[in-house]
């Protein structure tokens, strides 16, 4: 067995500068870890953390193609990463801010979980990117 722990999540972007601002606001993920400019690979890329030890990589690269989801579960027709699910405090409360006041698309409204004490919802970032937010309760 090979001892091992999560360390960070990709996400290839289209506007750098855009999603590191939306990130920074949205979840705090303002401290930057790593910047680094490969020009004969043709990407910049920029690692944010949070105090929490979250940590998220945005990875732009010219010419990339957006991806839509319709559903949660639209990403599943590609066998890849599908979504980024990260815990909230207050589900409801996070969903009307990032919906709101960051202009995330809502995907799916905040609903239960099939575990005891979680409930989930769906939205998408500027680009399209699926997230997941969990709330958790310690009953």
């Amino acid at each position: 067995m090979i001892a091992a722990r999560f360390h960070h999540v990709s996400l290839s972007v289209a506007d750098l500068a855009a999603q590191e601002a939306w990130y920074g606001g949205a979840f705090g993920l303002t401290h930057v870890d790593e910047r680094l400019e490969m020009p004969e690979a043709g990407v910049r890329t920029v690692v944010l953390s949070d105090a929490a030890g979250l940590r998220v990589e945005f990875v732009e690269r010219p010419g990339s193609s957006p991806v839509a989801h319709t559903d949660p579960f639209a990403a599943t027709a590609v066998q890849t990463f599908t979504h980024l699910a990260v815990q909230v405090p207050d589900l409801d409360a996070a969903f009307a801010r990032l919906t709101g006041e960051y202009d995330a698309a809502p995907v799916s409204p905040p609903a239960p979980g099939v575990t005891k004490g979680m409930r989930y919802a769906y939205i998408a970032d500027p680009e399209g990117n699926l997230l997941e937010l969990i709330e958790t309760s310690l009953e």
